[in-house]
């Protein structure tokens, strides 16, 4: 009987998609631009890495092909043999570029309604929720109230939070409330109660997510995030193939953030796992004990929260060659009948002003023992990677989504490529 793996390296687009204008992305590429980025030199970084990014394991799989498929150009500086795996690019319908709108729609339901945004650069939050936070949750008052990256807000506003104990509020181009204090100061189990507030109180806003968002340290020059981040989501508005799954009496097994991205909708087994190498890990464990009928699903965060939104692109190039030397240990912990996809969610081109997601494709590559290496060209939505999983696992059909197991090519995608 058949297992799958999904595990999504989380942001790595392969070029700026149809709509990407109508979000201000037009001309991201988060992974064309890193290759770009190392063939000519700006991707090295002494003592990291140097030189054109070395791949040899995405790449047989087929990740230069559908990359220059999607973005119908060439890229420098590398190797293009014969792809051995099942190999393409799909286009998000879903009408954000957050992380539970592409982990909802791979899992075959998009997410065919807006979000609520908070969108003003300062003075961001509404007078209202601000105060029944610090009402509701018995706060001196809070910090921030505005855009800004996680990492350059702590270092601006931290040891302001120190002296007041006042958490630092701030959002994104997500729809997310993000909450960040101090862990010993301020306090964990507390931060995660006055997120448990603020989830409470963005539901009349349609917010998707609000993430705690913990450090340590004592002054601005030695603030860290930690590893004890909680993401509090709205249940998904259908069911997915997780449901799916538990439904037929499989295990769905989520390593990393998948648990908190699906609420815990259609999760049988959570695996917290911190850092790639951790993840891949965690993965490699599950792989060895799950039971035929099982879905591990997995989501490598760092190559998003470490190196995209930071923008970090030798960093971001630093963490696919990592990942790429470990891929022969996923082939070699494979059963007979074992389907591995590995995609991506939305974009972080690490090149891109600001620090917010792209809008791009993702990349789709799969492989296993008996899964026939072939070009699935361009797919309309992330959902064709959930109805293929359920057709690997003999589920019935999900309500979105058309397989690219065993079917023809399909056509129509601005830039599909020849079979």
């Amino acid at each position: 009987m058949a297992r799958a793996i999904i595990a999504v390296l989380d942001s790595l687009g392969v070029g700026a998609s149809s709509d990407a204008a109508a979000f201000g992305d037009a001309g991201a590429d988060t992974f064309g631009h890193i290759v770009e980025a190392c063939a000519n030199g700006e991707g090295n970084r002494a003592g990291l890495r140097e030189g054109p990014l070395r791949i040899p394991n995405l790449t047989r799989l087929g990740m230069v092909a559908l990359a220059e498929a999607a973005r119908a150009l060439p890229l420098p500086g590398v190797d293009r043999p014969v792809p051995e795996g099942l190999h393409g690019f799909a286009a998000e319908q879903s009408r954000g570029k957050d992380t539970p709108s592409g982990h909802w729609e791979m899992a075959g339901l998009p997410v065919d309604f807006d979000w609520g945004y908070f969108e003003a650069r300062e003075g961001t939050f509404p007078p209202a929720l601000l105060d029944a936070l610090i009402s509701e949750a018995a706060l001196p008052g809070v910090l921030g109230n505005c855009h800004a990256s996680g990492t350059a807000i702590i270092e601006a506003l931290g040891e302001e939070h120190l002296r007041t104990l006042k958490p630092i509020v701030y959002t994104s181009a997500d729809s997310v409330l993000q909450i960040a204090a101090h862990e010993e100061a301020f306090g964990l189990d507390r931060l995660y109660e006055v997120c448990k507030v603020g989830r409470r109180l963005v539901d009349d806003y349609n917010v998707g997510r609000v993430i705690a968002r913990p450090f340590t340290g004592h002054d601005r020059g030695s603030f860290v995030r930690t590893g004890n981040r909680r993401d509090l989501v709205t249940p998904p508005h259908g069911p997915t193939l997780l449901d799916q799954v538990q439904a037929a009496g499989g295990a769905v097994v989520g390593v990393g953030k998948i648990s908190d991205i699906f609420g815990g909708c259609g999760i049988t087994k959570s695996c917290k796992a911190v850092g790639n190498d951790t993840v891949m890990e965690v993965m490699l464990e599950q792989m060895a004990s799950a039971d035929d009928g099982s879905l591990i699903f997995a989501n490598f965060v760092d190559f998003d929260m470490l190196y995209g939104h930071r923008r970090d692109v030798a960093g971001y190039a630093a963490a696919l060659e990592r990942f790429d030397s470990q891929l022969p240990a996923v082939r070699a912990g494979l059963r007979a009948d074992d389907l591995v996809i590995l995609t991506a969610d939305h974009g972080c081109d690490p090149s891109w002003p600001g620090s917010d997601h792209t809008r791009e494709y993702v990349p789709i590559l799969g492989f296993g023992p008996h899964i026939t290496p072939r070009d699935i060209g361009g797919r309309s939505s992330f959902a064709d990677i959930g109805q293929s999983v359920a057709r690997h696992l003999g589920l019935p059909p999900l309500a979105h989504g058309e397989t690219f197991l065993n079917t023809p090519i399909r056509r129509g995608l601005e830039h599909n490529v020849t079979a």
